[in-house]
């Protein structure tokens, strides 16, 4: 399963997208980097939806750096016109060290929010590599790496053993499909499920269940896409629901569509699906706030 992609509800759109794997230097800060860019022709806009995995991105575009919270819900950004953003997906250790250096807050505080971020110098390298008249993979490459010396100036290494470290081990075990149930982090982690709860809240900013069910939705949804003969309840009881009823509602709750109607609507093989007879077919569409900038799109 491609976990870069996990996120993206309807890849098919998406415009010209990179991402940069984190160097070892930097593997404790950042997951990758992601570059898109996109020229498109006047009056066309490419809708993104996306669904990402609660984690904090740094992002800068033309207009200047950003710092994107942890994300709750599904959104949607229109892209138009010409343009790009270098972002970073950043690990726990990362995100709160850098919320903390520029005043941002707590973590728990920037759910769903963007705060523009005071680093002109992080801003000018960036444009200065994107807008150069080199190879576009050159250019990306430069403003990638301006973004990973910011970061590196900013977010010290991990102490083994400490709050910083099991933040990005419980990111990591979190991420594995395996994980269905909160009870299982501490057999996994050999932490208490008290301690990973507060963990959870000041290093993530969101409680440890809500990211499980992030996660199990993110796979639902690219294996709906993916798989046009898997069935509902196969896929409800294979991701650790109790029976398809409660996986319909988790999944109509986020997503605004049920998981039929959302397999219905990506293009190619899986559109000739056919609706299971337990799940009524819902004509409700996404829907989301038309924004120009693209912010976690990580």
């Amino acid at each position: 399963m491609d976990e870069d992609r996990r996120g993206v509800l309807h890849p098919e759109r998406l415009p010209e997208f990179h991402r940069i794997p984190a160097d070892a230097a930097l593997a404790h800060a950042v997951r990758w980097l992601w570059i898109p860019e996109w020229d498109l022709p006047p009056g066309v806009a490419s809708a993104q939806q996306l669904l990402p995995f609660p984690a904090c991105n740094l992002v800068v575009d033309p207009d200047g750096p950003a710092f994107a919270g942890p994300a709750t819900r599904r959104s949607e950004r229109a892209l138009a016109g010409r343009g790009w953003a270098v972002g970073a997906l950043l690990r726990p250790a990362a995100a709160l060290p850098i919320a903390e250096t520029l005043g941002l807050g707590a973590i728990p505080d920037l759910r769903d929010a963007e705060r523009p971020v005071d680093a002109p110098g992080l801003h000018a390298a960036v444009v200065a590599a994107m807008t150069q008249a080199r190879p576009g993979a050159e250019r990306r490459a430069r403003a990638a790496e301006a973004v990973a010396r910011w970061i590196l100036a900013v977010v010290p290494v991990p102490s083994p053993g400490g709050d910083a470290a099991l933040a990005n081990a419980l990111a990591e075990v979190l991420a594995d499909p395996a994980v269905t149930r909160v009870d299982q982090l501490e057999r996994r982690l050999h932490v208490s499920t008290r301690s990973l709860q507060r963990l959870a809240e000041r290093w993530f900013g969101i409680p440890l269940h809500a990211m499980i069910r992030r996660r199990r939705l993110q796979e639902a949804a690219e294996r709906l896409r993916g798989d046009p003969e898997l069935g509902i309840s196969r896929l409800a009881s294979e991701l650790g629901y109790a029976d398809h009823a409660h996986f319909t509602t988790d999944f109509k709750a986020v997503m605004g569509v049920t998981p039929s109607a959302y397999r219905a609507s990506v293009p190619g093989p899986s559109r000739a699906a056919p609706t299971s007879r337990a799940e009524p077919t819902s004509r409700a569409e996404p829907t989301g706030r038309t924004e120009p900038r693209s912010r976690a799109a990580g």
